[in-house]
């Protein structure tokens, strides 16, 4: 009798353990599964964490980049502010000591709102190119995020020179030719409003000129356009640089246009040899 309750339990016994034996072994199967999954290095790291997002989480985004670019711009603007008289003196030094009249109440104000105003935007544009490069970071592929950065540095570079070449050269060159041109015969006593109005305007437009490198180097990049065919339109171009610098200078002297346009045609050539270094 016992021998038979022995022989009958052996079965059970065996099963149970075959069973606990298969739930291990998964178990373990499962685990070492999910060790060869882990990412052996960085680029499939980096593919785990691209998340897509969706439509509201992209709005988010943006709507928290543009709050805190437009936190910096307000800083900005409230500093030059602070400072506002010692830019003006800075800016009507090309004028060559003409006098400068206020000719309506609070003329003056609002000039040094306005000038503020554009100081302050260009003290905070390094605040907003990061804000739009962290925007437009995580839709980028490897290559892209590679070369965004000296992209960023050579069009950050570039706008400096271009105010620098404007304030330098085609500010002078302007005003010496509005104040050599009838000299004899009116006095020099201009509107602070219209003489600061010229100056920005020519300022920013030289600074947006001087970007021509940048955006051929980013069309060469996407493949629309090679060196070789920048190079074959070339004579388009000179005849573009004249109608460019005739629209973006806010004189009608014919020197000022002449500097500009030849500015914007060696910027233009000098894209074409930075294509050509990237081999493109």
């Amino acid at each position: 009798m016992l021998e038979t309750v022995s022989e009958a339990e052996q079965p059970k016994d065996f099963a149970t353990t075959t069973l606990e034996d298969v739930n291990e072994s998964a178990i373990a199967i499962a685990d070492q599964s999910v060790v060869d999954d882990e990412p052996d290095d960085l680029d499939d790291l980096e593919a785990i964490e691209d998340v897509e997002m969706s439509l509201f989480d992209h709005l988010e985004e943006l709507r928290s980049r543009v709050f805190y670019a437009l936190i910096a711009v307000f800083v900005g603007i409230a500093f030059c502010f602070v400072f506002v008289n010692k830019i003006v003196a800075l800016l009507e030094i090309p004028a060559q000591g003409v006098k400068f009249l206020q000719l309506a109440p609070g003329e003056y104000f609002f000039v040094s709102i306005k000038v503020a105003g554009y100081s302050g935007l260009l003290l905070s544009s390094p605040a907003i190119l990061y804000q739009i490069v962290r925007f437009i970071l995580p839709g980028l592929t490897k290559k892209e995020k590679r070369a965004i950065a000296p992209i960023v540095f050579g069009s950050s570079i570039l706008f400096v020179l271009g105010i620098v070449f404007a304030y330098e050269l085609l500010i002078p060159a302007a005003l010496n030719f509005f104040i050599s041109y009838g000299g004899d015969v009116v006095e020099q006593f201009w509107s602070i409003d219209r003489y600061f109005e010229f100056v920005l305007l020519l300022l920013f437009s030289t600074g947006l000129a001087f970007q021509i490198p940048v955006i051929q180097a980013l069309l060469a990049m996407t493949g629309i356009v090679n060196s070789a065919r920048m190079l074959a339109g070339w004579r388009y171009v000179v005849l573009g640089a004249v109608i460019l610098g005739a629209v973006l200078t806010p004189s009608t002297d014919p020197m000022t246009q002449s500097l500009l346009a030849g500015a914007v045609g060696l910027l233009y050539f000098g894209g074409i040899f930075l294509v050509k270094a990237m081999g493109k």
